[in-house]
């Protein structure tokens, strides 16, 4: 699991910007509010797999006891799967073209288009009926006309999303970012997200806490979701 302490002075600052008494638990709605598991598939997280992520597989029974927490209280849980596609009626050629090498382009496009292995959720994730699975093209889950997410939010009456999955610095920050924008309150869940290292993972962490998204750790989220699951578990 990722280090999760952020700098004093990243704390301080956030205290003063949002007041000592701040907390998502005050103003929380479970029934508005949807987990994204963002990317959590065979590509990044298998032992030699095209993007391996290792840290990412000691978050999914953290993501698996927020889903279980926030359907318990009458949320909704979405699953999305990075998707590489160049025949989309905009394709991503700034990236896949021009910001990785032929060669990585090429092994992209074969690790995660539709039906791919490396494109499939991770089995390891508690994915139930009336969970949303959907393709993105974009690292971040709300880029309009690469995602369907954002319909979905709409359609579904979701005012807050907790954001969960891999890469922190990439595809869950930039989705956080997005969401926040649009006017979703956003809670970045500190050890349900991964990426390649803790400086990169506490690097994100200071952004979202100081500009996008309320922190907190996986055991306060679900204790504030579903009190009673939380205490059945330990009892």
């Amino acid at each position: 699991m990722h280090k999760t302490n952020l700098d004093p002075d990243i704390e301080d600052r956030i205290i003063a910007s949002r007041g000592p008494d701040s907390t998502f638990a005050k103003h929380l709605d479970p029934a508005t509010t949807a987990l994204l598991v963002i990317d959590l598939q065979n590509g990044f997280m298998e032992p030699g797999a095209l993007i391996e992520v290792p840290m990412a597989r000691s978050v999914v029974d953290h993501v698996n006891s927020l889903s279980a927490a926030l359907r318990a209280a009458g949320g909704k849980v979405a699953y999305s799967r990075y998707t590489a596609d160049l025949s989309e009626p905009k394709p991503w050629n700034s990236f896949l073209n021009r910001f990785l090498s032929p060669e990585k382009s090429e092994a992209q496009l074969k690790e995660f288009a539709p039906g791919a292995h490396g494109h499939a959720l991770w089995d390891g994730l508690d994915v139930q009926d009336g969970d949303y699975t959907f393709d993105k093209t974009r690292f971040s889950c709300l880029t309009p006309g690469t995602s369907p997410l954002l319909g979905w939010l709409e359609d579904n009456a979701i005012e807050t999303v907790i954001i969960t999955g891999t890469l922190s610095n990439c595809c869950c920050e930039s989705t956080a970012r997005d969401a926040f924008q649009y006017g979703y309150d956003v809670i970045f869940v500190t050890d349900a997200n991964a990426t390649v290292t803790d400086d990169e993972h506490r690097a994100t962490l200071h952004n979202m806490g100081m500009l996008f998204a309320e922190l907190a750790d996986t055991e306060t989220v679900c204790n504030v979701l579903a009190p009673e699951l939380a205490i059945a578990e330990t009892a």
